[in-house]
């Protein structure tokens, strides 16, 4: 018992010094490929079975031809780990190489794609999460240069639809200043007019600029969804009468939901007025609300003779309008990017789609929660 504990102490001290003198090898090395770190855990492995070796032969008196012939096996084995050490480590700087190459395409705007050959699991599983990465990338920065699109177009056009009616401001006020009109009180009401239009274009701004900020504060209660496209028709009733257009809000059940109702109200009131303006004198535009599992879906559908199917995707982008002409009756374009926002601030989502004879929006919601003791 007492040669083993001194074969094992012996063995162990020569590992150890083997150990120590790696351990410092591969401070000073940290920063130096994975091959030269390979290769030094590689030499510390044989080195400390050759010391640990040399220690307990030297110990045990053994003749110098079996140390000889125990100092030459280690030392062919200590030839064929190094070998196999640099060989591995060559082939990892390889392929961390090919993988620093492709990330550094996709890095830079391009595409990543994964390095061609076989690979160890953990650098097959970095591959794959850097081709995910380079696809969500590739996807953002569409969005970003599609967002950028959209907004250089909302200022063009703002631009534009801004300049018109203080340019007749303008020419009103001087023609009122120099007493040349015979009725002044027809321009005071075009004044008002003009002024109603652009206050109504600088709420949808400040609206559409609270949803992107992500700063719409939203007070949810707890509110029947009969009550609340009520109101909203009633809001309507009076431009549909202008527009010859009949108000139908004969489907709706009396679902409850959680909402911001003023909001969702003005959700209903872009909806409707959208609806109102595009169906034609003596046409139907008709309001229904159903509950579809656990969501209330809130539709308006409209008589005006369909959107283009490539027109669809881009109905709720900020400033579409459905018609290149910049006119008054076209709006300024964000009312239903305003109602996607909020849609989506209520954790809901719009859509629209054609059905005979014009379109269908729909604005589909969480439905409320049963109340207490029901």
């Amino acid at each position: 018992m007492r040669d083993m504990l001194l074969i094992a102490l012996f063995a162990f001290l020569g590992a150890a010094a083997a150990g120590l003198v790696g351990a410092v090898a591969l401070r000073l090395l940290r920063h130096r490929s994975v091959a030269v770190s390979l290769t030094v855990v590689a030499a510390v492995a044989v080195t400390a079975m050759l010391a640990g070796t040399l220690a307990v032969a030297q110990a045990m008196f053994l003749s110098r031809h079996d140390l000889t012939v125990v100092t030459t096996v280690v030392a062919m084995a200590a030839v064929v780990s190094l070998a196999t050490a640099l060989l591995l480590g060559r082939w990892v700087v390889a392929r961390s190489r090919e993988l620093a190459l492709a990330a550094r395409s996709f890095g830079d705007g391009g595409s990543f794609a994964a390095p061609d050959g076989e690979s160890t699991a953990e650098l097959a599983a970095l591959s794959r999460e850097l081709a995910a990465t380079s696809e969500r990338l590739a996807a953002s920065r569409e969005r970003e240069r599609a967002l950028e699109t959209s907004r250089r177009e909302l200022v063009a056009w703002i631009s534009h639809d801004l300049r018109t009616p203080l340019a007749g401001l303008r020419a009103m006020s001087e023609a009122l200043e120099d007493g040349v009109v015979q009725d002044p009180e027809r321009y005071f009401r075009l004044i008002r007019t003009e002024v109603d239009r652009l206050n109504s274009m600088v709420g949808d701004l400040f609206e559409l600029s609270r949803i992107h900020a992500g700063a719409l504060a939203l007070t949810p209660t707890r509110m029947s969804v009969y009550d609340l496209v009520g109101e909203a028709l009633a809001g309507a009733d009076p431009l549909a009468r202008e527009q010859g257009v009949r108000l139908v809000g004969d489907g709706v059940e009396a679902v409850p939901v959680e909402v911001d109702g003023k909001e969702m109200t003005r959700v209903l009131a872009n909806l409707l007025v959208n609806a109102i303006r595009r169906t034609p004198a003596d046409g139907t535009v008709a309001v229904a609300a159903e509950r579809r599992e656990e969501w209330v879906v809130l539709s308006v559908t409209d008589g005006c003779g369909g959107i283009p199917e490539e027109d669809l995707p881009r109905v709720f982008d900020t400033g579409w309008r459905g018609t290149p002409a910049r006119t008054p009756p076209a709006g300024a374009g964000l009312g239903l990017a305003i109602v996607r926002g909020i849609v989506e601030a209520h954790a809901g989502h719009a859509g629209v789609r054609n059905v005979t004879g014009g379109c269908r929006f729909e604005v589909t919601l969480p439905a409320a929660a049963p109340a207490p003791g029901s």
